[in-house]
């Protein structure tokens, strides 16, 4: 059996910034990078077109954001700029670990998780209190290029698990995204059907 979890709501809760266009504002404020006056709207605009089911990355939007207003910003200084302005607490859901761990036991175990943040999915996962050891691929949509409910997000991960996405059974939180799976081929398994306590004994009930 081969297992992927959500990240976000799923085996972990973080809370974001009230106001992100006012959170990126101060830490690139921060780095000595020139806040335009009218930043709110600049962060608001949209800059760089995408597809259907494409994943944005901050990282571009804010860049091409600064631009529009004159401000030039490296990559590499929004990319740690963003880091800082979404670092919140990570708390570990009850029954994570134990979820987790039934899967390991079962065979392969991933992760998917829609963020279009570079970094802030491995950053969470290593701040919670799961074993960074129990994942065989940490799949995020900002790296893979593709927001679940894509298929192309679920097919991704199926990969990186060596399996067909007809093989790979995917928990998640959200019958909007996660729900995608079953478009994809795969089965999903959404918490609102399976809380995450009970996801030990359903994988045993589904061998």
């Amino acid at each position: 059996m081969v297992v992927s979890f959500d990240l976000f709501g799923t085996l972990v809760e973080v809370t974001p910034p009230d106001d992100p266009a006012r959170a990126v504002a101060t830490e690139l404020a921060a780095r000595d990078v020139p806040v335009p006056s009218d930043w709110e709207r600049a962060y608001a605009e949209r800059h760089v077109e995408t597809e259907s089911g494409a994943e944005l990355s901050l990282v571009d939007h804010v860049v091409a954001g600064l631009d529009s207003r004159g401000v030039a910003a490296s990559e590499a200084v929004v990319r740690a700029t963003l880091l800082d302005a979404f670092a919140t607490p990570v708390r570990t859901k009850p029954g994570a670990r134990a979820a987790v761990g039934a899967a390991a036991e079962r065979g392969p175990v991933g992760v998917l998780s829609n963020c279009s943040v570079p970094g802030l999915v491995p950053r969470a996962l290593s701040r919670s209190e799961l074993r960074a050891d129990a994942f065989d691929a940490v799949v995020s949509s900002v790296d893979c290029g593709w927001r679940k409910p894509d298929e192309r997000a679920f097919e991704r991960v199926a990969a990186r698990l060596n399996v067909s996405p007809s093989e790979l059974r995917h928990v998640g939180d959200d019958p909007d995204t996660d729900g995608g799976a079953t478009a994809a081929g795969a089965t999903s398994v959404l918490l609102e059907d399976v809380p995450l306590t009970a996801v030990p004994s359903h994988l045993e009930n589904a061998e």
